[in-house]
Parts: C-alpha cells; structure tokens; sequence
C-alpha cells in the first residue's frame, strides 16, 4: 500500500467526538515509551504528524489521523510509564474500553513492544485484552535498530512465548529509524482496511 496523504483530524475522548462515515479504523495501541508516535510518522512518510515527546504518557486521548482519505488510524494512549494519577489512568482504560467494545469502524489492532526487552505485565495484559475484542491482531516491535538481525528471532520467540501468539496473529519486527518492517506493516494495514492501492 501506498500512502499519499495523511492528516492528523481530531483528539476524542468518547463517541459523540468521533470521526463520521463510517471509514475502517486501525487501531494503536503501546507502552508510554515504545514510540507509537515515531512509528506513525514514519508510516505515513511526515516527520511531524504525531508529535514526539520525551515525556512519557503525552498522548492522552484518542488521536484520529485520516490516510488516503479512506481509513484512519487511531493512536491510543501509552500505558506503563505515564506519570498520571491512578484516576486519569483508570479514565483511559474506560475510555480504550469503551472505543473497542463500541466501534463497528474497527478493524484491527496494532500492539506495539519493544523487542529488546520481554513483554511488560502491562504488555500481556493488553495483548489478552486486545484478542477478546479481534480475532486477529498485529505485534510490530519496534526499535528493531537497536539490536543486530541475527538476534531478532530469538527476541521474538521470547516475545511470542511471553504473549502467547495465536497462528493469526501477526508479528512483524520494525524501525521507525532504519525502515526495517515499515512497508510490511503497510501492507498488512492495507489489507486489514481494504485499502491495498492508493485512491487515484
């Protein structure tokens, strides 16, 4: 799939704010610091559509953003290590719940981990919750440059294992920096929305 437009719509906090037309969503969901921000960027080839930030936790709505004019991604709030109150958190996870349970736009999820590390409890956590809600989900894991090609399959056979990966499920290693993994999750995107070729 090719991308050739991409724009950032609206920040949501509940149905009456999401967007009209019944486009497919995709959703992304992902600890504070695993760069889902970075991750969009660098799908959508613009450097500053989803905003960076070395807070962690800056992300605390649903963030719309509209691609090819036929489907959106929906870029969740990070979990883990947002230093916000219990409350705001416990607000998110109604808010998540609600959007998953609710939205018939919904397609399919993104869970994002970082491969150099085990998954988080809050990682399985959010992975067993995701798979109540798709009966298939996507795991990119990210920052793929940060360790050598010859470790990524045993990275990902912890990861597999800790998350207990169904057959559907798939698992895609990707860098926002180097590229790595960035058109194969493109083209699983594009085929989750029906969107394989860019509109003419």
């Amino acid at each position: 799939m090719k991308i050739t437009s991409a724009e950032y719509v609206i920040s949501a906090v509940g149905p009456a704010q999401y967007p009209e037309g019944g486009l497919p969503e995709v959703a992304l969901a992902g600890k504070s610091n695993v760069g889902k921000s970075s991750l969009i960027n660098a799908l959508t080839n613009r450097k500053g559509l989803a905003r960076t930030s070395q807070q962690p936790g800056k992300t605390q709505t649903l963030n719309f953003y509209l691609i090819n004019k036929n489907f959106y991604l929906v870029d969740f709030p990070g979990y883990g290590f947002a230093r916000v109150s219990q409350g705001v958190k416990k607000q998110w996870g109604k808010m998540i719940e609600r959007y998953l349970y609710e939205r018939k736009n919904l397609v399919g999820t993104i869970l994002l981990v970082d491969i150099r590390h085990p998954p988080s409890k809050h990682d399985v956590q959010m992975f067993a919750w995701l798979k109540t809600f798709q009966n298939k989900t996507v795991i990119a894991c990210t920052k793929a440059d940060k360790i050598s090609r010859g470790k990524w399959l045993n990275h990902l056979k912890v990861i597999k294992q800790d998350l207990q990966v169904r057959p559907q499920d798939v698992v895609i290693p990707c860098s926002a920096v180097s590229g790595a993994g960035i058109e194969e999750l493109r083209k699983v995107i594009g085929e989750l929305t029906g969107s394989t070729q860019a509109p003419v």
